[in-house]
């Protein structure tokens, strides 16, 4: 039997429209489910543990919400061996993007009921966990104001979510100041006196697709990170339309490394963003979980 777990306030009421969608084909198809509604990411978490303990034979967990309500149930999933199933009704829906999930709701649904479940890596900070990515400096900010802002929800009422992104840049860009940061990636150090920021990736891709981490491979056992520093603020703008295709990472102001763990410091504390919810601040240690969870692809 599956379960799903519904968000509906996810892409400003776009859960509801898209369960909707979703529940009508499961009853033509007549499958079997159960479901949980749930009007926030915090609701849905406590439902879900009280789901999964109540039944252990899930063939999979239907999430049909955004980043940030997948991001909340990691912690009931983490190690359960039980698949997540993406069903993206968020804004960025990076999740999807980074795991090649179609965004159409009905596509996604069947890779759910006939894709392959498939272990993947988390990236650990302490007792919590990301799936997608943990941003540092820049690119933190820019999703904290995007999240805080006005334009994001205009942008889900009009369809065009990942607009939302485009003018958190350029919000962020007049006001971030960089800072000097120190990277210990698998024991080797080094020190950056002006930098933008620090990315440490699973998927190759976050912020509403963009390829910050090119090469990252979920399955690895390794985080990817990338590091811009020591550039101007006309540099940092040009380098966004690279960061699309992945032709940033040739530029001399981009360092990429690739370890199992990695610890970020700085002389002030920096908010760190893991799927774009708050996850600490520097000095953050983040290990990758080998196989800690399974995904339907």
């Amino acid at each position: 039997m599956y379960l799903f777990v519904i968000n509906e306030q996810s892409g400003n009421g776009s859960g509801s429209r898209i369960w909707s969608i979703i529940r009508s084909v499961l009853h033509e198809r007549r499958i079997d489910y159960e479901h949980i509604v749930a009007s926030s990411r915090e609701e849905a978490n406590a439902l879900l543990k009280e789901r999964l303990h109540a039944f252990a034979r899930w063939r999979a967990v239907g999430v049909v919400g955004g980043d940030g309500t997948i991001h909340g149930l990691l912690p009931v999933l983490r190690g359960s061996g039980i698949p997540l199933a993406v069903i993206p009704a968020g804004s960025g829906n990076d999740t999807a993007r980074g795991f090649g999930i179609p965004i159409q709701p009905l596509d996604a649904l069947y890779v759910m009921l006939e894709g392959r479940a498939m272990e993947i890596d988390l990236i650990a900070v302490q007792d919590q966990a990301a799936i997608t990515a943990l941003a540092v400096g820049f690119d933190a900010k820019t999703a904290d104001n995007v999240n805080r802002g006005w334009y994001k929800k205009l942008c889900n009422k009009l369809g065009i979510g990942r607009v939302s992104y485009l003018i958190g840049i350029i919000h962020t860009l007049l006001t971030y100041k960089p800072s000097s940061l120190t990277i210990e990636c698998d024991g080797i150090t080094e020190h950056y006196s002006k930098a933008w920021l620090t990315a440490i990736n699973n998927v190759a891709s976050y912020g509403g697709g963009l390829e910050i981490c090119p090469g990252a491979n979920p399955g690895d056992g390794l985080l990817d990170i990338c590091v811009v520093h020591n550039c101007s603020r006309l540099k940092l703008l040009l380098l966004f339309p690279t960061v699309l295709t992945g032709r940033h990472i040739s530029l001399p102001y981009v360092r990429l490394r690739r370890g199992r763990s990695v610890t970020v410091r700085s002389p002030q504390p920096l908010l760190a963003l893991g799927d774009g919810e708050p996850m600490g601040r520097t000095p953050i240690t983040a290990a990758a979980e080998q196989g800690a969870l399974r995904i339907m692809r």
